[in-house]
């Protein structure tokens, strides 16, 4: 029987500070997530001044956290993950920092994971079916891209958006028509009451780039309409206008990722990210999956946001390939799939 792996990850790059044990990449031992949103929705967005002294605050209760609940001890381990990139900068380096000096003492191998393929990974916890290759929509609140992972660790981005992210487009619409932060869930909640054709909102399409996204000219039009019902005197339905938005954001996301999949010979398609636990999203991706023979995976909300677990499963795949990082690790805010 092949030893055990134990993996601690930890996760800080953006406003949740988390903690995780995995066991053998897909076995979740514990999952501790300290969020800040409350914190943050004051301020309508994350502050990062704010959110990196939040996480030396809370850095060490989510491991104590994490190592209580898996019932194992930092002598058991036998790796530590952590999110290096991309992120908010500070709020990285204080991931990265806790997790160098517990490799240090315990003289652990240390691996560096970049957070979308945390993301795409999160898939693995509750598909112990799910192998590579596949094709997979990444959507949150800083990303938008579509990506061919083609082996554990390996991945080539087919399609990204030029302008704003879909996660950042619905906080932007969220905080225009009043909903607050943050803007994916509010406008879920609202579009359930609203007529998602009140509005025909454009889909933009960029030229020479089939698989890339660009919300940028929808989020003016969804402005554009405000506007100028205020300036007429009219009542924003604000039901019908969130569903209106979240319909042609969903339609773009969903056209794209199944044109790729046919045209790049793919038979399974996930969905990762924030934006990944819309409801609207998971239904439309799954009927059109289903109308093109395609295999649907995604993971559980509580997955589909910022967690450790899903670093922990990243880590797993990295560790076992060798790739590890040496003490000089450091945050890399931009850092790109793909690279190390």
């Amino acid at each position: 029987m092949e030893k055990e792996i134990l993996i601690l990850a930890v996760e800080s790059s953006c406003d949740e500070t988390a903690a995780a044990v995995v066991r053998n990449g897909r076995e979740v031992l514990s999952n501790i997530i300290s969020s800040q949103i409350a914190l943050h929705t004051q301020f309508g967005g994350v502050v990062p001044e704010i959110a990196s002294r939040k996480h030396i605050e809370k850095i060490n209760q989510v491991i104590e956290a994490a190592l209580l609940e898996a019932g194992v001890t930092l002598d058991d381990l036998d790796a530590i993950g952590v999110t290096y990139g991309p992120g908010l900068v500070g709020a990285l380096l204080v991931g990265v920092a806790e997790a160098k000096a517990i490799a240090y003492a315990k003289k652990l191998p240390l691996v560096g994971v970049h957070h979308i393929e945390g993301h795409i990974c999160a898939n693995f916890i509750e598909n112990k079916d799910l192998e590579p290759p596949f094709l997979c929509l990444v959507v949150s609140g800083g990303h938008t891209h579509l990506v061919l992972m083609k082996d554990y660790g390996e991945f080539e981005i087919i399609g990204r958006t030029r302008d704003d992210a879909a996660g950042e487009a619905f906080d932007k619409v969220a905080r225009a028509v009043g909903l607050g932060y943050p803007g994916g869930p509010k406008i879920d909640k609202a579009a359930k009451e609203g007529n998602r054709h009140a509005v025909e909102f454009p889909r933009a399409r960029v030229e020479d780039a089939p698989y890339d996204f660009s919300f940028s000219g929808l989020k003016s039009s969804v402005l554009n309409h405000i506007n100028h019902a205020k300036m007429m005197g009219e009542e924003i339905n604000v039901p019908d206008l969130a569903a209106s938005f979240q319909n042609a954001v969903v339609e773009a996301l969903v056209s794209r990722a199944v044109a790729a999949a046919a045209e790049f010979h793919m038979d399974k398609v996930v969905i990762a990210g924030g934006v990944a636990s819309n409801s609207a999203l998971r239904e439309a991706m799954e009927e059109a999956c289903c109308r093109n023979h395609l295999k649907f995976y995604h993971p559980s909300p509580i997955f589909c946001t910022d967690n450790a677990a899903m670093i922990g499963v990243a880590a797993y795949y990295e560790f076992i390939r060798g790739n590890t990082a040496g003490l000089d690790l450091n945050a890399v805010p931009n850092l790109k799939l793909g690279e190390r």
